[in-house]
C-alpha cells in the first residue's frame, strides 16, 4: 500500500515547472518511491522554491534542527532538492522534477530508474509537460548566424559564455538514462553546461567538473560538428545549457512527435533553401534532429516550417551552401524571460499554479 505522504508529494510536484502528472499505471508512484523516503516526502512538502537555511525551516515547522539539518543532507546528495553554499551559510529549496531532481540523478542513475522514466515519458510527462511547455529554447549553432544581423545576446552561443564567470560541465542525463536502456546515440556525452551557483550544485555533488571559458568553446564546436542543437535554460540569464539530440533528448523527443515542433518551442529564426544552389544530396536531411526537411518533386531541399526549430544544423554542412537561416518576423519573434525566476512564475500562471507550497496554502 502506497503512503498518502506520495500521493501529496505528486501533487506538490505537479505545482511546479512541467508538472508531475498522475497516470493510470501509477509509474509516477513507483518514481517517487524509488526517489524518497516517507520521511524526506515529508520534508518536502514543508519546502518551498524560496531558499532558507535549516534552522529557519526548522523553525517554521517546529521541528529539531539538527534532525532536519541532517535529512536535507540526505535530500541533497540524493538530488531531490537544490542547495545554495555560501561561505558557512548553507540554504535549501524544493527543485521540480524537471528541470530539477530528474536531472540530479545523474550520478546515481540506474536501470530501474530509466525504464521508469521512460514509461513515465511515453505515458504522461512527454505529452501533458515537455510536449506543452518545453523548459529550454532553441538558439542557432554559432557557426549558422549571419553575424550581420543584430543578434540578441541571449541568442549568441559566445556572447552567452562571455557573461559567465563560472561554468561546469557534466554528462547529459538524457544520453546516460538512454544508453541504459541500449537505446542510446553515438553523440558526445559530456555536453551539458551549469553556471554560477548550478554549476556549484553539480559540482558539489560530484556530477560535474568546473572548465574555463575556452574549454566551453571548444566543447560546443564539437557540438555543432557532431549535430547536437544548443538548449539554454529558458531565461536570458541561463543557468545552463544542453546539447541535444532528437534520438535521446526527453524534449526533442517529446515535440518531435507533434506535427508543428516549431510552436513548442521558443526560437527567432528557421531554415530557408536556396533552390537555384541546391543540389539534393540530403546532408541537410541526416543533420535535422526535427525530420524538417525533405526532398521535394524538383529535386529541392524542401523546410516544412511547422517542424523547424532553427538550430540551423542544416546551415553549416551544406556543400552547396544552398542552406541559410533567417529571422523571424517581429510579430513572430519572443523573447525570453529576463530569469529563471520569473520564467517558473510565468509557466505556473499559464499552467493555473501556484509556486506557494500547498502545505502553506492550506493552513491559509
Amino acid at each position: 500500500m502506497i503512503s498518502n505522504v506520495y500521493y501529496d508529494l505528486r501533487e506538490q510536484l505537479d505545482q511546479y515547472s512541467l508538472g508531475f502528472p498522475a497516470t493510470e499505471s501509477g509509474v509516477e508512484m513507483k518514481i517517487l518511491q524509488k526517489l524518497f523516503s516517507e520521511k524526506e516526502a515529508d520534508l518536502y512538502l514543508n519546502l518551498g522554491m524560496m531558499l532558507e537555511p535549516p534552522e529557519d525551516i526548522a523553525r517554521r515547522i517546529g521541528r529539531d534542527t539538527e534532525d532536519v539539518s541532517s535529512i536535507l543532507t540526505g535530500m541533497f546528495e540524493k538530488g531531490l532538492i537544490f542547495r545554495l553554499k555560501k561561505g558557512d551559510t548553507i540554504k535549501y529549496g524544493a527543485a521540480p522534477f524537471v528541470v530539477g531532481s530528474f536531472e540530479y540523478q545523474l550520478k546515481d542513475l540506474d536501470k530501474e530508474f530509466a525504464e521508469l522514466f521512460d514509461q513515465y515519458l511515453v505515458e504522461a510527462f512527454g505529452k501533458e509537460g515537455i510536449a506543452r511547455m518545453a523548459p529550454l529554447r532553441t538558439i542557432p549553432v554559432n557557426k549558422s548566424i549571419d553575424h550581420l544581423w543584430p543578434v540578441a545576446p541571449y541568442e549568441d552561443v559566445k556572447k552567452i559564455f562571455e557573461a559567465k564567470d563560472k561554468i561546469a560541465v557534466s554528462r547529459c542525463i538524457c544520453r546516460v538514462q538512454q544508453g541504459l536502456l541500449d537505446k542510446g546515440c553515438d553523440k558526445p556525452v559530456e555536453v551539458c553546461f551549469q553556471f554560477g551557483s548550478h554549476a556549484d550544485y553539480y559540482v558539489d555533488k560530484g556530477m560535474g567538473r568546473y572548465i574555463s571559458r575556452e574549454e566551453a568553446l571548444g566543447i560546443i564546436d564539437k557540438c555543432e560538428e557532431d549535430g547536437l542543437v544548443p538548449q539554454p535554460f529558458m531565461s536570458q540569464d541561463a543557468g545552463g545549457m544542453c546539447n541535444c539530440c532528437g534520438d535521446c533528448c526527453g524534449i526533442l523527443r517529446s515535440i518531435k512527435l507533434d506535427p508543428k515542433p516549431a510552436e513548442r518551442v521558443l526560437s527567432n529564426y528557421y531554415a530557408a533553401v536556396d533552390a537555384d544552389a541546391c543540389s539534393a544530396c540530403e546532408t541537410c536531411m541526416d543533420r535535422c534532429q526535427m525530420e524538417a526537411i525533405k526532398i521535394g518533386a524538383n529535386d529541392v531541399a524542401e523546410v516544412d516550417r511547422d517542424r523547424c526549430i532553427g538550430c540551423g544544423l542544416c546551415v553549416t554542412t551544406c556543400p552547396s551552401e544552398a542552406m541559410s537561416l533567417q529571422s523571424k518576423s517581429e510579430q513572430e519573434r519572443q523573447v525570453p524571460p529576463a530569469t529563471a525566476k520569473e520564467y517558473m512564475m510565468q509557466l505556473a500562471a499559464a499552467r493555473g499554479k501556484s509556486l506557494i507550497p500547498l502545505s502553506v496554502m492550506k493552513k491559509q
